[in-house]
């Protein structure tokens, strides 16, 4: 459910919808869901100051209910 809801809120903020792509990790610290989008759009996503990105994972944890979930903006230049 948390994938879906920061998909479509991701996918109103950029220009290339199609290219928004997230992931949802398990690790020992809790849920990591990872946000990647269209190099163009990085810092629509990120903001001003990374606000943006600040208030994306406001809404994700309060949409978490008190679980202990992160929200990781991949920038898609970087090799893994």
């Amino acid at each position: 459910m948390l994938e879906e809801a920061l998909e479509h809120l991701v996918k109103g903020i950029v220009d290339h919808d199609g290219d928004v792509v997230v992931r949802r990790k398990d690790n020992r610290r809790g849920e990591l869901l990872e946000v990647r989008v269209h190099p163009d759009d990085l810092g629509r996503v990120i903001g001003r100051s990374g606000r943006t990105a600040s208030a994306l994972r406001t809404v994700v944890s309060a949409l978490a209910g008190g679980k202990s979930v992160r929200v990781d903006i991949v920038d898609t230049d970087r090799v893994r």
